[in-house]
């Protein structure tokens, strides 16, 4: 599953001249938690947060640990606080760069951005990092989700056949209660391998059992010298 598939198309947006005011109130208003922020053309500039507008509540200097010298010793992360506390419109108080994900990316890879970035939204962009939607850990959540037949569907021609180019005679997937179970046989047991590492990244499944069985094993020097052999 690609990130297109789930994103949301429309998209509000701020420019970075907008009063953190205003920011504030569409917010509240929209029942959101954060707004890219583009240039006049689309692009995203950064993102700016509920937690971005916190540190206008307070000094980020006050309730250091450490004494005064602290302040030089986390210089990065504390002058970035005092920039945003002093910060009069979006443009000052964002996230920036933005982490953005391309729309043709998969959901697992948003899935992995967001847990390593601990971000809860991405902007999705096409090429030229104009803005196309944005996709959130909600909208992830709602994808593992999925009844069982949507999610074998999906192992079948995207994994299977559109990934892996493997014949579907090959191979067989049931999918029950997000468990997948892989029969079948290949060439090699690295394709095996990579076949059910691909299968568990697929939004909705649980757990692989994989019994598919391989007729080289190719991680082994006697292996991969068997497959150099010239046929017949």
């Amino acid at each position: 599953m690609r990130v297109r598939e789930l994103m949301t198309e429309k998209v509000l947006t701020i420019g970075p001249e907008a009063p953190i005011k205003d920011v504030a109130k569409i917010l509240v208003e929209n029942r959101i938690s954060g707004l890219p922020v583009c240039d006049i053309s689309g692009r995203v500039l950064g993102v700016i947060s509920e937690g971005d507008i916190l540190y206008k509540e307070h000094d980020p200097r006050e309730g250091s640990v450490g004494g005064p010298l602290a302040w030089i010793v986390d210089g990065t992360t504390r002058y970035s606080g005092y920039v945003k506390a002093a910060a009069l419109t979006a443009g000052k108080a964002m996230t920036a760069p933005a982490i953005t994900i391309p729309a043709y990316e998969s959901v697992s890879e948003a899935a992995r951005i967001m847990c390593e970035r601990r971000v809860n939204r991405l902007p999705v962009v096409r090429g030229d990092e104009r803005l196309v939607g944005i996709v959130t850990r909600a909208d992830l959540v709602r994808a593992f989700t999925r009844g069982d037949e949507e999610i074998e569907r999906e192992i079948r021609e995207d994994v299977v056949e559109r990934t892996m180019w493997i014949d579907m005679g090959k191979i067989e997937v049931v999918v029950e209660r997000g468990h997948a179970l892989l029969t079948g046989g290949l060439q090699t047991r690295s394709d095996v391998e990579l076949l059910g590492r691909l299968v568990g990244r697929v939004p909705g499944v649980v757990a692989v059992e994989s019994r598919v069985a391989w007729n080289v094993d190719d991680t082994t020097r006697k292996g991969r010298r068997k497959l150099e052999q010239p046929v017949g």
